[in-house]
């Protein structure tokens, strides 16, 4: 493997583009029945360094927004127009799974090679999605949108451990869907991971307590424990709809979107 000191280093941004209120039962398992309203926050991220420019997640759009009751501040390509990106000249996108909230608005990256792990495409489009409480996540013309992709030959697939490029490497974890993968990345302040859905919220992993959302539960908790080796730190893990990201990270100043810079380290807790 190539040494850590070799290796580039990039900026890492959260950009929240949506939100939605929700109550304790409906993101944990064992919630806390005397806790109030947790709102989740909706993201995509932005990798960049190098001369490279790597997107993780699409997010999903107004009419997605309507129909799912969330409240939408700002499309994603949006948010990230407003950090410099021109997403019709973005090359890698990574999608960390398929739900409606990570992988709509493929036509805003015409020239995207997409990273896919290959559990997930199996599994949005399997036999398990006859079951709607499975296939709620998903929105159908989402995945079909994808597989035009397989067939015009924009979509990479990975089978667990990937490169997308030095210093940036997936890393398939499951539980919340089968093929959930997580996002490695060297920054200044060392190895951060882009946990997605892996834990929705820094209350999943800390209290090992997963977001009920979930296909497999064993896979999940499991996955809690590949983050922490993964990340240099706790600190390192960078859940995937905690609104707590907004607070703890400095904000990047004089843009029109709220983003914040995971390369900086956090605000104590």
């Amino acid at each position: 493997m190539t040494a850590d000191t070799a290796l580039p280093c990039y900026e890492v941004f959260a950009l929240r583009y949506a939100t939605v209120a929700r109550r304790p039962q409906e993101n944990f398992i064992s919630p806390d029945p005397h806790e109030g309203p947790l709102s989740l926050d909706y993201f995509v991220w932005l990798i960049r360094g190098e001369g490279r420019v790597i997107v993780v997640d699409t997010g999903f759009d107004a009419e997605a927004a309507r129909q799912r009751g969330r409240s939408l501040l700002q499309p994603p390509s949006e948010a990230l127009a407003a950090l410099g990106v021109d997403c019709a000249a973005v090359e890698d996108v990574v999608i960390t799974h398929l739900h409606y909230d990570h992988a709509g608005n493929l036509q805003d990256f015409p020239r995207a090679r997409f990273h896919l792990q290959d559990a997930e495409i199996a599994y949005a489009t399997g036999r398990l999605m006859r079951h709607d409480m499975l296939r709620h996540a998903y929105d159908v013309e989402d995945v079909v949108a994808m597989v035009r992709r397989v067939y015009a030959g924009r979509v990479a697939f990975h089978d667990g451990e990937a490169e997308v490029a030095p210093g940036v490497t997936l890393h398939r974890i499951g539980g919340h869907t089968m093929g959930l993968q997580a996002v490695r990345v060297r920054t200044a302040r060392g190895w951060v991971v882009l946990a997605s859905d892996a834990t929705h919220f820094y209350a999943n992993i800390r209290g090992r307590d997963p977001f009920p959302i979930v296909v497999d539960v064993g896979a999940m908790l499991e996955g809690y424990r590949t983050l922490e080796r993964l990340a240099d730190s706790p600190d390192h893990i960078v859940p995937g709809h905690d609104p707590e990201v907004m607070r703890l990270y400095p904000a990047v100043p004089g843009v029109a979107a709220e983003a914040v810079a995971l390369h900086l380290p956090p605000a104590a807790p």
